[in-house]
């Protein structure tokens, strides 16, 4: 201790609250590449309709979540729900600046030592990414009002529901299930919300003949995709190593190299796939072979080896480009590929930790000392049959909760636009712009 009074707690606290921040603003900067890779995979007549989307809705989480979803989420209750810090009542009496220890009813994250509103504009940037993720996947034909009311919806109720589940302390978390950075939490999760929006609105208008075939329906600018793909690549080393919520220099190295390689290996096996099934590479594929890669480490992260976070990157990658297919032949249209990366690899990457999890390397980091060996690294499959429970109750709670949202959304204020304002685009429609005035930008149908 200085003669100032400054012990080495306090700057650690410092240093870790300057950590978590940072990592903050890096998911934060994720909603610039969302807006990208999703205006850039669809077409230039609905472009100001998406953009407008992925604007509003971190602003829909940051309400919401703030007056409802993160005392549902993290506070004080039972295995299901937080009861004691809604709308900020209580709970909020604790000091870290001078290394006490936190009090109040939010105590799910008392074991992180930052100041309580790091914790929360943290867990706020995971939240708005739920929602985000939805946007894709039901573009280019949804009311925006519908999509506005859906987005508040899912930040306030549905995703602090199972998020406390699984981080808040509840039945999931006591179960044994770990889902370090989101894979379920975050990604399957908006997978599965977008899957009962898809379902409830329907394929847009020309993307499939009547002999079942799908008509391919291109993104009108593959440089804004790319480059988006590239920030979401660069957000994740916030979202991934910032979950640590602390400077920890091993962990935080550790989870930026497992990310990285994962990512680099689905980049290569969407490459190889696509160009084998498809005859050529396909960019669009590459770039989501590339967030699939991301998405299914984000589990495991903390968890497993160098090796390990290749061979999940590389099944990763495979995977997503099956599962585009897959889709297509039951119909169901997906403009930028939100299924296939977010509900499919979000299933992956949390069954992975039950696959590959090394119980040493969690307990070395200081990221899971609980967490069991995976099945490919002992034989032992409790581990697994936790990841399979939170991933199914999950499936069925999200999906069915949805469903029952875009049925009501659907018979009230309605959730398609007319056959009319489809053809000539969202952002005349919607908006009353273009994005691209004064061009001549070919949109097919």
């Amino acid at each position: 201790m200085s003669e100032a009074g400054i012990t080495l707690q306090e700057v650690k606290i410092a240093i870790d609250t300057l950590w978590v921040l940072l990592a903050t603003f890096l998911v934060f900067f994720m909603n610039l590449g969302f807006a990208m890779v999703e205006s850039g995979l669809c077409r230039s007549k609905n472009t100001v309709n998406i953009l407008t989307k992925n604007f509003i809705v971190f602003a829909i989480a940051t309400i919401s979540f703030w007056v409802i979803g993160f005392g549902l989420m993290f506070s004080d209750g039972n295995s299901f729900t937080g009861l004691s810090g809604l709308l900020f009542a209580s709970g909020m009496d604790n000091s870290p600046a001078t290394g006490d220890a936190y009090t109040g009813v939010y105590s799910s994250l008392g074991w992180a030592g930052v100041p309580f509103w790091a914790k929360f504009i943290f867990q706020l940037v995971f939240c708005g990414t739920c929602a985000t993720i939805v946007s894709g996947a039901v573009a280019e034909r949804i009311k925006f009002h519908s999509f506005l009311i859906f987005s508040f919806i899912i930040c306030a109720f549905i995703y602090p529901l199972i998020g406390h589940w699984i981080w808040g302390g509840g039945w999931l978390m006591e179960l044994g299930m770990f889902d370090f950075s989101g894979s379920t939490v975050i990604h399957s999760a908006g997978g599965w919300a977008a899957l009962a929006g898809i379902l409830m609105l329907g394929p847009r208008i020309g993307k499939y003949k009547m002999d079942g075939s799908t008509k391919p329906i291109y993104g009108h600018n593959m440089t804004s995709a790319t480059i988006g793909a590239l920030i979401l690549w660069f957000g994740w080393f916030g979202f991934n190593p910032g979950s640590t919520l602390s400077a920890n220099p091993e962990a935080l190295a550790h989870i930026a190299m497992t990310t990285c390689i994962a990512a680099a290996m689905a980049i290569l096996s969407s490459t190889v796939t696509s160009w084998i099934t498809q005859k050529k590479p396909d960019l669009s594929m590459i770039i989501n072979g590339c967030l699939a890669g991301l998405v299914a480490i984000t589990a495991p992260c903390a968890f497993v080896s160098m090796t390990s976070a290749a061979v999940i990157g590389a099944i990763a990658g495979t995977l997503v480009v099956f599962s585009v297919f897959f889709w297509d032949k039951l119909r169901i249209d997906d403009p930028v590929g939100a299924l296939s990366v977010h509900l499919v690899n979000g299933v992956f990457g949390s069954l992975a930790v039950g696959l590959f999890a090394e119980q040493s390397i969690g307990a070395e980091l200081g990221t899971g000392a609980l967490v069991s060996n995976g099945l490919f690294i002992d034989g032992s499959v409790s581990q697994l049959l936790a990841q399979g429970a939170g991933v199914l109750a999950v499936a069925l709670f999200v999906f069915s909760v949805s469903m029952v949202v875009w049925a009501i959304l659907k018979k009230t204020l309605g959730l398609r636009v007319t056959k009319e304002e489809e053809l000539a685009g969202l952002d005349i429609g919607e908006h009353g712009m273009e994005a691209y005035s004064g061009f001549q930008i070919f949109n097919n149908l």
